[in-house]
């Protein structure tokens, strides 16, 4: 049984309330999560930014429903639209390694937790699909 799965689609948005309005108001999702986090986003995604907001709307009652993310790099100027799918899997190094030269514009980050840090690599797909891979916490 894989241990990978889809965790959101993110979009860069231009306005987060107009956003909210289309997919809370609008569709009906709700708020899951809204907050800024510091983290090396340039060599991420190749933004020069240090900090993101990341709204996330979803269905509280259905977890496994799938989730989209709102993206705002502050102090960035970057064009509103689809940015990325995000997965999470067990091992990030197992599923390059499976990849192999497939993993094209790999980048590579870990991002500080409480509980240790978290492996985060981004690859295009062979559509040029920006993937996010996020693995499990390392236990410090």
């Amino acid at each position: 049984m894989s241990t990978h799965r889809i965790h959101h689609a993110a979009v860069v948005v231009a306005d987060v309330e107009a956003s909210m309005r289309f997919w809370r108001d609008g569709l009906g999702f709700e708020l899951l999560m809204d907050e800024v986090f510091e983290g090396d986003w340039k060599t991420l995604f190749g933004i020069d930014a240090t900090k993101v907001r990341s709204v996330m709307l979803g269905d509280r009652n259905q977890p496994g429903s799938g989730i989209v993310e709102f993206v705002q790099f502050i102090g960035a100027d970057v064009p509103p639209g689809f940015e990325l799918l995000s997965i999470f899997v067990g091992d990030v190094d197992a599923v390059l390694a499976q990849l192999g030269d497939d993993a094209t514009e790999l980048r590579r980050i870990e991002v500080p937790s409480p509980d240790g840090p978290v492996p985060m690599v981004t690859v295009r797909d062979p559509d040029g699909v920006l993937v996010e891979i996020i693995g499990r916490r390392r236990r410090g």
